[in-house]
């Protein structure tokens, strides 16, 4: 037994030991940047703005709109008639599941959506992809469109002495492209199925090549959500001209996604951060920059905070026994 258990000691102080390692790294930089810039931040001088408030409310609609696309997707492959998800479950699991990203790795999301397929009765095997492919739409909504604009913005330069901020994720998609491939992502669940549940994952629980790009466009919904929520932040602190509306708004859902891909940072504490001010400060200072990123860090946290009111509401509507 001991023999047994101790990998898996090893293996989660490894994950916390990195962990430790990127947000201490991460947030030595920032707080350089902090410190060098501190004097002109203070000089900010911030009052309280009714958009705040806006962006608060905008960033938390985000969430229940994703759980919408989701239970969607649950509808459309499920081959079971007596397992359909209602909008309000959708949204109910969906809120549960974000407010369990700070989490490193989003076992807490994916563990939440497998556990309420058993109580509805829903294949766990078919949440597990719809998981998968939730992610992969979410990052392609956020990296691509985040980097054809900064791209436009910015020009070549950008591949300079920043080139990892978007060469990296743009590798990153990649794989992910290639599970929006219905016979290899197919092939890719159905080894460990045959393996682990001794039988065939059902073809019907992919999608085919025009729904994917139908959802892909559909999860654009809650990016845009997000970057029209940092933008109101973002007037408040700086002039910011429309003319540099889309580039704010590319560089906080694109910043998102590399926090997203720091899967063992929770909810990506510090990396969305550095990743705005490093992108911001080719608009505005960098003092500016800085408090742009913490203040939209504060908000959203404050956006969590409706999102679990959102839940305890609609959780209220829904049978016990198929509670998240």
């Amino acid at each position: 037994m001991a023999e047994k258990s101790a990998p898996r000691w090893r293996r989660r102080a490894l994950r916390w030991a990195l962990t430790v390692l990127v947000v201490g790294v991460v947030g030595y930089f920032f707080a350089v940047a902090l410190w060098g810039n501190w004097d002109a931040i203070a000089a900010e001088q911030l009052a309280f703005s009714p958009w705040w408030i806006a962006a608060t409310v905008i960033f938390a609609l985000a969430v229940p709109l994703t759980g919408l696309l989701w239970g969607r997707m649950v509808r459309v492959l499920d081959t079971d008639p007596d397992g359909r998800v209602s909008a309000a479950e959708a949204i109910a699991v969906q809120c549960a599941s974000w407010l369990l990203k700070y989490i490193p790795g989003q076992v807490g999301s994916v563990v939440n959506k497998v556990v309420w397929a058993g109580k509805k009765g829903v294949s766990r095997s078919l949440v597990l992809i719809t998981f998968v492919y939730e992610n992969v739409f979410l990052q392609f909504a956020s990296i691509v469109p985040g980097a054809v604009v900064l791209l436009l913005s910015l020009g070549p330069e950008i591949f300079g002495e920043n080139a990892t901020l978007l060469v990296l994720p743009l590798l990153v998609l990649v794989p992910l492209a290639a599970l929006l491939y219905p016979p290899v992502f197919h092939r890719l669940v159905s080894i460990p199925a045959r393996r682990a549940l001794k039988r065939e994952v059902p073809k019907e629980y992919f999608l085919s090549t025009g729904r994917t790009l139908a959802y892909i466009v559909g999860f654009l919904g809650p990016r845009a959500l997000n970057g029209i929520g940092f933008v109101m932040i973002a007037a408040t602190v700086s002039a910011v001209p429309p003319t540099q509306w889309l580039p704010f708004a590319a560089a906080y859902v694109l910043a998102g996604a590399i926090g997203i891909l720091a899967f063992f940072v929770p909810s990506g504490l510090g990396v969305r951060e550095a990743v705005i001010v490093l992108v911001l400060s080719q608009y505005i200072p960098v003092a500016e920059a800085i408090v742009i990123s913490l203040l939209a860090r504060l908000l959203s946290t404050l956006g969590d905070g409706l999102v679990a009111l959102i839940y305890v509401g609609i959780r209220r509507t829904i049978p016990k026994e198929y509670r998240p």
